[in-house]
C-alpha cells in the first residue's frame, strides 16, 4: 500500500501489461488511477495523481473527496447488535467506542 496526503492506494501487477496498476481506495464518488513499469514510477505516478487530483478540484472548485470520513455504516442481525450494546456497556464504552477499539486491536 502507498499512502501520500491522506490518500491511499493499491498495486496490482498485470503481466500481460507487465506494468503496475494502482488506484486510490476509500473514495465515495471519484476514482484517482495510476500506472507504472517500476517500483519507483509507480510510487511517483501515485503521488502525481493525488496531486493532479486535487489540483483539479481546485481549479473546479470543488471539495476533493476525501477517504474515510470516519463513519461506517455496517448492518447486522439484531441478535450479533444486542451482544455489540450488551458488550459495550459492560466495559462502559459506547458502541462507536467499542468498534472503535476493536479496529485499533485488528
Amino acid at each position: 500500500m502507498l499512502e501520500y496526503k491522506g490518500y491511499v492506494g493499491t498495486v496490482d501487477y498485470e503481466p500481460d501489461d507487465k506494468a503496475f496498476h494502482g488506484e486510490v481506495i476509500g473514495l465515495a464518488k471519484d476514482g484517482i488511477h495510476f500506472t507504472g513499469k517500476t517500483a519507483e514510477e509507480i510510487e511517483t505516478a501515485f503521488r502525481d495523481s493525488v496531486d493532479d487530483y486535487l489540483a483539479f478540484c481546485e481549479q473546479r472548485g470543488v471539495e476533493p473527496d476525501k477517504p474515510y470520513s470516519g463513519k461506517i455504516m455496517i448492518r447486522v442481525d439484531p441478535d450479533k447488535h444486542r451482544k455489540a450494546a450488551i458488550s459495550a456497556k459492560a466495559l462502559d464504552l459506547s458502541i462507536n467506542k467499542w468498534f472503535e477499539q476493536l479496529i485499533e486491536q485488528a
